[in-house]
């Protein structure tokens, strides 16, 4: 059996095809990898900025405010209280699994809708699975107008007297 010499041989055209292809699918594929990267980058450059709703707002006057008054807010996820002590602001968001509570006027009380957990006008828990009274918040008196700051928790007795 004679050896051939297979630098001198000529290499059929369809096999260069097959290299040019494979060359092209290479570049394609580092193309997009490379394009992948650019956007990428400049999105990993630009800001990701996640606006929160306010977590302090003003409720209002105090002498607005009537003596047994009890102030929903349900887009802030609170209630306000003024009684015979004075003030206080105390969260919507049941201690149970976290559903939100609704005033009942009727009953005077406040219950929640989805698990049965039911609280007084102070937030102290009257029955159900609640396993503690509603979270109260920090309020304060700024320039003559009630201002609650929701991130901030007080101690459940508190209340502002003015």
């Amino acid at each position: 059996m004679a050896l051939v010499d297979d630098l001198s041989a000529t290499v059929p055209t369809e096999e260069i095809s097959r290299r040019r292809a494979l060359g092209m699918m290479t570049t394609a594929a580092l193309g997009v990898a490379g394009v992948g990267t650019v956007i990428t980058t400049i999105r990993y450059m630009s800001p990701n900025v996640l606006f929160e709703p306010a977590t302090r707002f003003e409720v209002g006057r105090p002498e607005d405010i009537p003596v047994g008054t009890l102030i929903v807010l349900a887009a802030q996820k609170l209630y306000v209280v003024h009684d015979e002590a004075g003030f206080f602001a105390m969260s919507s968001v049941c201690t149970h699994l976290g559903c939100m509570t609704r005033y009942d006027d009727a009953r005077q009380g406040i219950f929640c809708p989805c698990h049965g957990s039911q609280y007084d006008k102070q937030g102290r828990v009257t029955g159900g699975p609640a396993p503690r009274p509603l979270v109260r918040l920090e309020l304060t008196l700024e320039r003559g107008r009630l201002v609650v700051d929701s991130r901030k928790e007080v101690a459940g007795d508190f209340i502002l007297e003015v």
